[in-house]
């Protein structure tokens, strides 16, 4: 990825970083004030800023992570706006626990005042 997708991706990467790395508080810089999530832990969307970076937050604060890697992305541009998308893998304790989980990720992006904004995720994990 090169030009405008790769700056979109670089951006999905730096925000994965803020919660894998134990940073959880610099995700404010990366998403929209009406950002929304819908996540395979909570029966109801998340909405607002302030919502989503505590949900991320939380599971940060929570889990120990041991391993994060993303994969496949592809970025579609749609003018000011992208979607994001990749596989993952995450190994985490939690609990007492330890967890493997492969996912799949979309983040819709939009660029805004000079950056590119989280506007909405959808992740969810899968058995293979």
């Amino acid at each position: 990825m090169n030009g405008v997708e790769g700056e979109v991706w670089q951006t999905v990467q730096a925000l994965n970083r803020s919660w894998t790395e134990g940073k959880g508080e610099l995700l404010d810089e990366y998403f929209h004030d009406k950002m929304v999530a819908i996540t395979p832990t909570t029966g109801e969307r998340i909405e607002g800023k302030e919502d989503c970076v505590a949900a991320w937050k939380a599971f940060a604060d929570t889990a120990t992570i041991r391993f994060w890697e993303e994969l496949e992305p592809k970025v579609t541009l749609f003018g000011d706006a992208a979607v994001v998308t990749y596989y993952f893998k995450i190994a985490f304790d939690m609990c007492g626990e330890s967890i493997s989980l492969r996912g799949r990720d979309m983040f819709t992006m939009i660029y805004e005042n000079g950056r590119w904004l989280a506007v909405a995720d959808h992740f969810s994990p899968y058995q293979q």
